[in-house]
């Protein structure tokens, strides 16, 4: 039996290769950046005011003091989004500017409009002023954020929404990204139903549902293939050579991979041509689980346990890190936090436990490992919002122990 640092070694070997597609930046939500993307423009793209006031020559306000006030004629407006200002201010003249607006020439200063006070004649407008500015107060410099051809994000990035507010801000409109990962299900066993109304000896297909609701944390394609009943070598044998030919990338199968009678998954996937595999790894929950890397194909099987933590924990502790390792991905960071209860263990399993994080008000991250561990029960999970790792080599853990965390349903992003 392998450990679980053994497995993941073997997973990280078994690389298959995604390929890239262009598509629109705005859609590019959870998608995985192929390329280093860059800037298209100067952000912002001219100088422009950062208040509404009045744009004005910062030598037409030196001298005026509290004392010595001065009046600068109002000549025009300018709004955000208008057109710049096409003549050039002369002294002692001022243009009324949103914010936003182009800095017209002639300027390089921006008088807020609760500095000044308003005056007007029959004839003409004023700003009344009390004091000096100096020159570029509240002035927002062309590509004082970005300049053209700026690194916006690096290659392997995963794309959230702050990327996407600047794809469009940058004129970023078309990006490459990997394509989305292609994942086919099968569910096993007659045990297994999709209606909600069942007999007490059938059990409802969560693991199916629960998998597929995790499709948009990288939006792979989801594919289920049906339940395989316990007489169905012949038909699994026929579909798997059937996938083989297609652009799958990901089998998952759910139950029967155990050593029970009608457990044929394992036996099944050992008539093909195999570059890498294990079965059976020292971890709970999660035993037993099944990989396998097909021969000059881009193609690789988990073969998940069927009680739904199971399943749950295998999918994140073993697929999730397989997705995020041909994605490009770093390697993910363990949240650290203290526990607030004891744990014992089997020394030589991985354990992965549902647990709840929280924080004190010193900012002390705390962890409680939740009562209900066994695979089979899903109450635990329903309350938890964190799986504890606790690694192989250590029975006990107590009371006052820094464990890892591990987000979920989805991969802890780095920030540092």
């Amino acid at each position: 039996m392998k450990s679980y640092n053994d497995a993941l070694k073997i997973l990280k070997k078994s690389n298959i290769k995604i390929s890239n597609q262009s598509i629109k930046s705005i859609n590019g939500l959870n998608r995985i950046s192929s390329e280093n993307i860059y800037s298209n423009y100067d952000y912002p793209s001219a100088d422009n005011s950062s208040v509404d006031g009045f744009a004005v020559n910062a030598k037409d306000t030196h001298g005026i003091s509290k004392k010595k006030f001065k009046r600068l004629k109002i000549v025009g407006s300018i709004s955000a989004g208008s057109k710049p200002f096409k003549k050039f201010l002369k002294k002692d003249q001022a243009v009324e500017i949103m914010t936003g607006g182009i800095l017209p020439a002639g300027t390089n200063s921006i008088i807020p409009i609760e500095k000044c006070s308003l005056i007007k004649d029959k004839k003409n407008k004023y700003i009344s002023i009390k004091q000096k500015f100096k020159k570029f107060e509240n002035v927002r410099f062309k590509g004082s954020d970005f300049k053209k051809k700026d690194l916006l994000i690096k290659k392997n990035t995963l794309i959230n929404s702050n990327h996407i507010m600047a794809f469009k801000a940058l004129g970023v409109g078309n990006i490459k990204v990997k394509k989305k990962i292609n994942i086919i299900f099968f569910s096993s066993g007659n045990e297994i139903s999709e209606v909600n109304h069942i007999p007490s000896w059938k059990i409802r297909n969560s693991n199916h549902h629960y998998i597929k609701s995790l499709k948009n944390n990288f939006l792979f394609n989801f594919r289920n293939l049906g339940i395989l009943r316990d007489n169905d070598e012949k038909k699994f044998y026929n579909k798997l050579h059937k996938i083989l030919k297609s652009e799958t990338n990901i089998i998952i199968t759910s139950g029967g991979v155990s050593k029970g009678k009608f457990d044929f998954i394992p036996l099944i996937i050992k008539k093909f041509k195999l570059s890498y595999s294990f079965k059976d790894v020292a971890l709970r929950p999660g035993k037993p689980i099944l990989f396998a890397k097909i021969k000059n194909k881009e193609i690789v099987i988990f073969g998940l346990p069927g009680n739904p933590m199971s399943s749950a924990a295998c999918f994140r502790f073993f697929v999730i890190p397989y997705i995020v390792n041909i994605l490009g991905q770093k390697n993910e960071k363990p949240i650290r936090g203290v526990l607030k209860n004891s744990f014992l263990k089997k020394k030589k399993f991985t354990r992965f436990v549902k647990s709840k994080l929280s924080t004190t008000k010193n900012g002390k991250i705390l962890v409680e490992i939740l009562k209900g561990q066994e695979s089979f029960k899903i109450k635990s999970f329903v309350k938890s919002n964190i799986w504890a790792l606790l690694p192989a080599g250590k029975a006990q853990f107590k009371k006052g122990d820094t464990v890892d965390c591990f987000s979920q349903n989805h991969f802890n992003q780095t920030f540092i």
